[in-house]
């Protein structure tokens, strides 16, 4: 037997030795790339609990965003003359301000040599901190909002100056667990004047002037505690001087705060209302009752009557006192409710109440008139109704958002009739918000900078008045909604009734969508929005700035 061989440095063998003859190999394999093995899912399925990943295509419309969010954006406003400054709180205790002011491109991408897919990313204009829960509601004070409103579910209301882009703190209170809503009076003798909704069911007027008494700037006016639950939403009649607000529990109670009802000799309807409550309807009323709750209202733009949204799709429609001045159109509206019987009764609802009169409407005139009627009782849908707009007197609609994710539109001037229902605007997700209009400043911002034009080029400026009016009139025919599907659409009201799913487009009315938020209900619904002009545009060319879901806010045109 040969011994073992060495393998030390010095004693191994050589190359040449370690090498294998060619004659030896019994075959040779060329080199051969690797190449996907064929195979079959069904034999190999996957692990247990595994879920094969699917490709989403995602669709963003959007002209840039705001993501310095770190939690969803529970609500939005914008300042009343500057409608670009753009207010955001959320989920993670923080109000941010910026700008929405995108200019509009010349051209649109498909025009462009080089389009570009890279999107604005907003940068804020201040942070404000100090609450330690979410934000829940925001306003701006009218009329030059002089100040932004904060109110949290902490029950904290924060008070900020916007003299200042920093917006310094100018005072804080707490008096409730949590606030639902903040609503702000347009009555011209009352300015820096709003209205706070709270979850144990009180509702609070307050007044800021720092002027009569720097060190209590923040000054109450008035507190009602006749709601039971929780108050859910608030309105101010248009001239500001009302204000109705409805609860949990599902009663409706309009306030007079500045008692100028009482001055004006209208009489109240029970001494167990309070002192101020010109209205009162709760749900010991069979008429009105709605079981569990009332959750939107909604005030007419001539004053004449509130509509108030609760559980299971109902809507009640109730006429309000009337204070000053009665517009035409609105005594129009109020004399084609009169009548009862079948031929009063609007299409899917039931007209009650009896006859209205228009008894004490006449022009400069006020009266407790149809104060606490039930004109009208509609139940369309089927969950419930989140989101109520009228339109401008131009149209005179009613628009109706639901749980069910259908928008309904009645005929405010026709006894309410059903004119559309569009069952599948938000393919069965919930809508949040629905609003008529393309935008509160568009038009005119629109008309005050053309007026001005005239004014230097020595023009009477008539071709610009109608030119404005003729703007007014169309946008008061768009309705803007946003739903948890994430998108938001705009909508023709013009026309009558539709039917099928919102993908039919123009037999529903569809103008415009936006997408770009994450939808599906899965924290990528958008909560709430605001239009602004885009690029200094007109009537009908708002852009929309959203509060979404997923922590996002985007500005689309």
């Amino acid at each position: 037997m040969e011994p073992p061989r060495n393998l030390d440095a010095d004693n191994g063998p050589s190359d040449d030795e370690a090498l294998l003859d060619p004659s030896e190999a019994a075959e040779i394999i060329p080199d051969d790339p690797d190449h996907p093995m064929d195979s079959d899912d069904n034999d190999h399925p996957p692990p247990n609990g595994a879920q094969e990943q699917e490709e989403i295509p995602l669709q963003n419309d959007s002209l840039a965003h705001f993501d310095h969010h770190t939690d969803s954006i529970f609500c939005i406003t914008n300042h009343p003359l500057i409608p670009t400054a753009v207010a955001t709180g959320g989920g993670d205790d923080t109000t941010y301000i910026f700008s929405a002011d995108i200019p509009s491109p010349v051209l649109p991408p498909s025009y462009e040599s080089s389009p570009s897919t890279s999107r604005s990313s907003i940068q804020p204009i201040a942070k404000l901190t100090g609450h330690t829960d979410s934000i829940n509601a925001l306003a701006y004070t009218l009329p030059h909002g002089a100040y932004l409103l904060t109110g949290g579910l902490d029950g904290q209301l924060r008070v900020h100056s916007t003299t200042d882009t920093s917006y310094p703190l100018l005072t804080s209170t707490q008096e409730v667990p949590e606030i639902n809503f903040l609503a702000p009076t347009s009555h011209p003798s009352h300015p820096n004047t709003f209205a706070l909704g709270a979850s144990d069911g009180s509702v609070w007027v307050y007044a800021i002037d720092p002027l009569s008494d720097p060190a209590n700037p923040l000054q109450v006016l008035q507190a009602y505690y006749l709601h039971t639950e929780a108050c859910t939403a608030g309105a101010w009649t248009p001239d500001g001087k009302l204000l109705a607000t409805v609860s949990e529990d599902g009663s409706l109670y309009v306030w007079d705060p500045f008692g100028e009802a009482a001055t004006a000799g209208i009489t109240l309807p029970s001494s167990s209302l309070g002192s101020q409550a010109l209205v009162g309807l709760t749900a010991a009323d069979q008429r009105f009752a709605v079981e569990d709750g009332l959750f939107s209202i909604a005030i007419a733009p001539s004053g004449a009557f509130a509509a108030v949204g609760g559980a299971h799709g109902m809507i009640r429609v109730v006429g309000l006192p009337r204070l000053g001045t009665a517009s035409s159109t609105s005594t129009s509206a109020t004399k084609s409710l009169k009548g009862s019987g079948a031929a009063g009764k609007p299409k899917g609802g039931r007209q009650t109440g009896g006859p209205i009169s228009t008894s004490g409407s006449t022009p400069g005139s006020s009266s407790a008139g149809q104060a606490g009627a039930i004109l009208a009782s509609l139940q369309i849908q089927t969950e419930s109704i989140e989101t109520l707009s009228f339109s401008s007197e131009h149209s005179s609609l009613l628009a109706a958002g639901s749980v069910d994710g259908s928008v309904c539109l009645f005929d405010a001037a026709h006894r309410f009739t059903l004119r559309r229902h569009i069952k599948e605007a938000h393919d069965g997700y919930a809508v949040v918000k629905v609003a008529f209009g393309s935008g509160r400043f568009s038009s005119s911002s629109a008309a005050a900078a053309a007026t001005a034009s005239q004014t230097a080029s020595g023009s009477d400026g008539r071709d610009t008045k109608h030119s404005s009016s003729r703007d007014e009139e169309a946008a008061s025919w768009l309705l803007t909604s946003c739903g948890m599907d994430g998108v938001v659409r705009r909508w023709d009201c013009r026309g009558g009734a539709g039917g099928g799913a919102a993908a039919a487009g123009q037999q529903q009315g569809l103008v415009k969508e936006w997408r770009g938020h994450r939808g599906e209900g899965e924290g990528g619904g958008v909560l709430g929005f605001v239009t602004t002009p885009l690029g200094g545009g007109t009537a009908g060319q708002g852009a929309v700035v959203t509060a979404g879901d997923d922590a996002v806010s985007l500005v689309f045109g």
